[in-house]
């Protein structure tokens, strides 16, 4: 059996040395700009912990997490966030601190086709031509012969095993 030795293992930061410890070159005071970002109801935010402030730091089961901003405070941010406990998911409600948060750039992506699909479809309903704004799975490539100039053809086959004595 295996004994530990150390004394009260089971704290609340627990297994998080590499977790909350800050990026390589990335140590010392914290850019103004994370001060500056502007939170509004709603928006989706990543949780990450950072270990330079532990006030309004989130609980480890949080970190690397996405969740909805519900509530904002002078300097904290309320989050709602889906915690997986046994079977079911509840929704939890956190304060953060704004150095443990950063907008999320999940929606980007979707923000970006949608803009774009607008443009195509204002830009086919002038020219009149139906238009299909579905992405679609890329087709596999079709069949074709590959040609070597002046490699001849090697045959791969495995040895036969045999056995030494």
């Amino acid at each position: 059996a295996v004994v530990s030795t150390q004394s009260g293992h089971y704290g609340r930061g627990r297994g998080t040395r590499d977790m909350f410890a800050r990026d390589f070159r990335k140590r010392g005071m914290i850019p103004l700009s994370t001060y500056m970002k502007c939170y509004k109801n709603g928006d989706i935010v990543d949780i990450k912990g950072c270990g330079t402030v532990t006030k309004g730091m989130p609980h480890k089961v949080y970190h690397g997490k996405t969740g909805r901003v519900y509530n904002v405070t002078k300097r904290a941010v309320g989050v709602i966030v889906n915690k997986r406990v046994r079977g079911s998911i509840l929704a939890k409600k956190i304060n953060l601190r704004v150095e443990h948060i950063s907008h999320s750039k999940c929606r980007d992506d979707f923000l970006n086709r949608v803009v774009k699909n607008e443009l195509v479809k204002k830009e086919a309903k002038a020219s009149g031509v139906f238009v299909c704004t579905r992405r679609a799975p890329v087709n596999p490539r079709s069949a074709h012969t590959v040609k070597g100039k002046g490699i001849s053809v090697e045959e791969v086959c495995p040895i036969r095993y045999e056995f030494i004595a």
